[in-house]
């Protein structure tokens, strides 16, 4: 009797042995699996239980959290000015996040470290803990000016406008865009429903343009192939002549493809200067300066840019942007007018512009200007960052010379504002076959004190008569530059 009283012990005791390792790896090792898994209800409700904190732009409110008494779901993100920002705002959907919702989700929902004292003294208090707020570098004038300017071209694009001395992010906007709060209703079946077409949408109204996608940089790209130039040598000016034939002939190709000027053209009597050339936007000196100078010396010069070098994040981290690799002397001279495997991003060129514009110093770029929490203390404030000189002041100087040329006597008039200098170099990016070029415009004002730096792209932009962009892209510019300075 004894025997097989033992052996159901025993078996008992093994069941229990093995429930308790069960309950243990359930809790302990698979804890996390289950807290994200969708199917979670529990983890679903306790996601809209909390005050998220608010995102803001000075004193405009981009993104807070309203209270809905009448629903099981007790807050719901709000997003006031939706289509306008969504780009930097993100949504807030039922199983993820984007943009700053996504890059500082911590410290909205009030989880992070950052502010365990707060939650600690919300505890003690027994009140409701809140998350933090986000003030950004927008300034809701100039990001409004781009949405608007952008929208009438009626083209797919994106703008991005940066203060020169600190990179502080004063406006983003990418086009076509999406109404956020569509997507952040509690409701999984509306969101996933909204979510799917536009994903599904051709035009790809989710991507954020200015970040998050490169392109050839076209004729924009010949400011960084003056200033390997100059920087090779310190007695070149915008005065010295270089070489610009009406064909430019590339080693090892075909006749058919060596290097022309835009529509075959001339430029000027073959020998001109170097801010003749930049004015025009001749190819062939920029194609020429390209091989002369050699791979080397101009990716070094795109590096010191930032390049090609560590991502950026802003804090939401952007695509790379890269000079190309090295392949042969054509490739060179093409990659040297922006075109081949040259590829950029328009917030990348926006950081040549300021780069430039702030006597050679590029700073990194950044979006998030201070962060508070619920009862108004700081918790983290932007500490402006340099990523290096890219120029010497002297060569700075000789470019912003050049680029207000550019505005005054070249291409981008469309650029000029009254009472104001302003520098500039339009741009065109051969695209696909058939379809027409990308409009680019890059720029600073004002020229002796810059405090704007803009970068724009319109896809398929420039058609007809306008081949540089400069009918397209450069009043997009100057209506963000007016809204910052005046």
């Amino acid at each position: 009797m004894n025997g097989p009283l033992k052996r159901a012990a025993l078996a008992c005791l093994l069941m229990f042995g093995l429930l308790m390792v069960n309950v243990n790896y359930v809790q302990a090792v698979r804890a996390e699996d289950y807290r994200a898994d969708s199917r979670n209800k529990r983890n679903f409700y306790d996601r809209y239980q909390v005050e998220r904190g608010r995102i803001l732009a000075g004193d405009q409110v981009l993104a807070e959290s309203v209270e809905n008494p009448e629903s099981d779901y007790r807050f719901q993100r709000r997003y006031p000015k939706g289509p306008i920002y969504a780009h930097i705002t993100g949504y807030f959907s039922p199983e993820s996040e984007s943009g700053i919702e996504q890059a500082r989700n911590q410290l909205l929902d009030g989880s992070s470290a950052d502010l365990l004292i707060r939650r600690s003294i919300d505890l003690f208090t027994n009140k409701a803990s809140k998350g933090a707020s986000v003030d950004l570098t927008i300034r809701p004038k100039a990001q409004e000016a781009a949405y608007n300017a952008l929208r009438q071209s009626g083209k797919r694009g994106a703008v991005v406008a940066l203060e020169p001395k600190t990179g502080a992010i004063l406006a983003m906007v990418s086009l076509p865009t999406y109404d956020p709060n569509k997507l952040s209703t509690p409701n999984k079946g509306e969101v996933f429903a909204a979510y799917n077409k536009l994903d599904a949408d051709k035009t790809s109204p989710l991507i954020n343009r200015a970040i998050s996608r490169s392109y050839p940089p076209g004729s924009t790209y010949k400011v960084l192939t003056a200033a390997a130039f100059l920087e090779d040598d310190s007695s070149r000016g915008p005065q010295t002549v270089v070489e610009a034939p009406q064909l430019l002939d590339l080693p090892n190709v075909p006749t058919a493809q060596d290097l022309p000027n835009s529509g075959g053209a001339a430029c000027g009597t073959g020998q001109v200067s170097l801010v003749f050339a930049l004015e025009k936007s001749c190819n062939t000196p920029f194609g020429k300066i390209g091989m002369d100078l050699g791979y080397d010396a101009m990716n070094e010069q795109a590096s010191r840019f930032g390049i090609g070098g560590d991502p950026l994040e802003i804090p939401m981290r952007a695509a790379d942007s890269s000079f190309g690799d090295e392949v042969d002397a054509a490739a060179l001279a093409q990659a040297s007018i922006g075109q081949r495997d040259n590829q950029m991003t328009p917030l990348q060129m926006a950081m040549v512009s300021a780069g430039i514009a702030n006597n050679g110093t590029v700073m990194k770029p950044y979006l998030v200007n201070k962060v508070a929490d619920a009862e108004g203390g700081e918790v983290e404030a932007a500490d402006p960052e340099e990523v290096g000189e890219a120029v010497s002041p002297e060569t700075a100087g000789k470019l912003r010379q050049m680029m207000v040329s550019v505005v005054q006597n070249g291409t981008a008039s469309a650029a000029q504002i009254s009472g104001i200098n302003v520098g500039g170099k339009t741009g065109t990016a051969e695209t696909a076959e058939g379809q027409d070029p990308h409009a680019w415009f890059i720029s600073f004002a004002p020229a002796e004190d810059p405090k704007v730096a803009v970068a724009v792209i319109v896809e398929s932009g420039s058609a007809g008569s306008d081949a540089s962009g400069g009918q397209t892209a450069a009043p997009i510019a100057k209506a963000v530059m007016e809204a910052v300075l005046r």
